[in-house]
């Protein structure tokens, strides 16, 4: 009789927790809803390939918080709001932000005002420094995608092998094999977009991460993540100019120059937040 008892005494117990759990799941709120930005879960996913180019190895695991990533690179309309905003192309470290004169870039000052060229307000901006991208993501309260954070939001917990998943890349998925600078509006390729909704991780403009260029594995703490050191940094994702084999999400930019001081004709950037 006792132990009949005790048993259900436990049994209650269990039913009550059980209930408790669900509440707290119900009522935790969930992360404010970011504009233009894609809520990414955290999570563990297997970092780099083994069937990829040396730097892609070894494959390991690596663990990221949940975060916040752009739907869209950032254009080149935004990106003349924020110089229009700074006054100027150095910000106040004397650091070098944008290839002014560079004839690659998309945007330009007009009449004593930063403008984008007529018709490429929708294009992904190029020809920022790598200290342009994260100023301007710090500009906005966001920052520079780690590069395992930009790994992580075309792969997906599941490891496919590009945003969309194991199809192998065609015109309608993404802008890739074109001519030099052959950009086109960012959304473009809504078959290409990952399953939370990011467009562009493969093709049209190869895009900054906050990563020195180092080998595997990956490791937050080991410097490599360090903001004021001039150094090569990651670029993800291929671009308009780049053959197929880049837009594979373990792609590093082996064949990009990644000088953090210059800008680049098909390089770009998107900006991340963390949830909290």
């Amino acid at each position: 009789m006792e132990t009949r008892v005790a048993k259900g005494h436990h049994a209650a117990m269990l039913r009550l927790l059980l209930c408790v759990v669900l509440a707290v799941a119900v009522l935790a709120p969930a992360p404010a809803a970011e504009p233009g930005m894609a809520l990414i879960p955290g999570g563990t996913f297997t970092m780099g390939s083994a069937r990829g180019l040396a730097d892609e190895r070894p494959p390991h695991t690596v663990t990221l918080k949940s975060y916040w990533i752009d739907r869209h690179a950032v254009t080149n309309a935004e990106f003349a709001a924020f110089l229009e905003k700074l006054g100027g192309f150095r910000n106040a470290r004397g650091q070098h932000l944008f290839d002014w004169d560079d004839g690659d870039a998309r945007l330009r000052r007009v009449q004593g005002k930063w403008r984008a060229d007529p018709g490429f307000e929708r294009h992904p901006a190029n020809e920022m420094s790598w200290y342009g991208a994260r100023d301007y993501c710090e500009a906005v309260g966001k920052r520079l995608p780690t590069e395992a954070e930009r790994e992580y939001a075309a792969r997906g917990k599941d490891g496919r092998t590009y945003p969309w998943g194991e199809a192998e890349p065609d015109k309608t998925r993404a802008r890739f094999g074109a001519g030099w600078i052959e950009t086109v509006p960012v959304g473009s390729y809504p078959a290409g977009a990952t399953p939370e909704g990011v467009f562009d991780l493969a093709g049209n403009i190869n895009e900054w991460t906050s990563t020195i260029m180092r080998s595997y594995p990956y490791r937050a703490d080991d410097g490599r993540e360090t903001p004021d050191i001039l150094a090569d940094r990651v670029v993800r994702g291929g671009a308009a100019d780049t053959g197929a084999d880049t837009l594979r999400g373990s792609w590093r930019g082996a064949s990009v120059s990644r000088s953090a001081r210059a800008g680049h004709h098909n390089i770009g950037f998107r900006c991340v937040k963390g949830a909290g």
